[in-house]
């Protein structure tokens, strides 16, 4: 097993158990108890989880990526906004690929207004979008993965590859103005590295707590980014680095 995929498993069991053990994830891994040592000691480096005797808890910072499902679930409000100026970017007629997302669901909430495409691969954003008179869906083909709204599978790949469209919406887990745009799991990392090149303008739509932050696996550099959209909360340095890129950021 690849250490990429142990990360990930044992990010997964934190997620759940919010504490593990050394000696259960060796078992479950099937690799020494030394080598889930090193990996914890990587993870918590990286700001993912804190270390304890015999195994590990989740970071109990207000900075940390994880608990993902505790993160999605805050900053309504400022999604909402994010959201709400996202919108005002799309023209009557466009061609939309909307990555799965907090964010990107309340953009769906959204449209209707004018007639516009929308290709997604996430069943949350089509569930809002089905009843909406304006808005041709499509949705690729795939299978649920567990704890995902989200459909992957050689269909939806196929898909892609044949695909050009307007403008994309995503997100990201973490965005860094060195490290790129990143998130935990390949499946979610090989989705997003695809639709990025699909478009001819790519928006990032993310709070400003993701800013500053790296994820386990880069799936972009920043600059392939056209449009940023955050809150006001982002810092000016940050900002400033971004726009000096030729990224133009939108602040709510």
């Amino acid at each position: 097993m690849l250490s990429i995929e142990r990360y990930q498993r044992i990010l997964a069991e934190l997620e759940k158990q919010k504490i593990v053990k050394v000696s259960a994830l060796s078992r479950q891994l099937g690799v020494t108890e030394k080598t889930i040592r090193i990996d914890l000691e990587t993870l918590e480096k990286r700001g993912l989880l804190t270390r304890i005797h015999g195994g590990a808890m989740l970071e109990k910072s207000e900075e940390s990526l994880l608990p993902i499902e505790e993160r999605q679930s805050s900053h309504n409000e400022v999604k909402q906004a994010i959201a709400k100026r996202a919108v005002e970017l799309i023209e009557p007629g466009e061609t939309i690929l909307m990555d799965g997302g907090s964010t990107t669901v309340e953009i769906a909430k959204l449209l209707g207004d004018q007639e516009v495409t929308v290709i997604t691969n996430d069943l949350n954003i089509a569930h809002v979008l089905q009843d909406k008179q304006n808005v041709q869906l499509l949705v690729p083909g795939g299978a649920r993965i567990v704890g995902s709204s989200s459909l992957f599978g050689t269909q939806a790949t196929e898909f892609l590859q044949k695909l050009h469209v307007n403008r994309v919406f995503f997100g990201a887990t973490g965005v860094s103005v060195k490290q790129g745009l990143s998130v935990f799991t390949s499946l979610h990392a090989d989705w997003k590295k695809q639709i990025v090149e699909c478009a001819e303008e790519v928006t990032l739509v993310a709070d400003s707590s993701k800013f500053g932050k790296v994820a386990l696996i880069q799936f972009a550099d920043i600059d392939q980014v056209d449009i940023i959209v955050t809150d006001g909360r982002l810092d000016k340095e940050t900002k400033q680095q971004i726009q000096e890129k030729n990224i133009q950021v939108l602040l709510v």
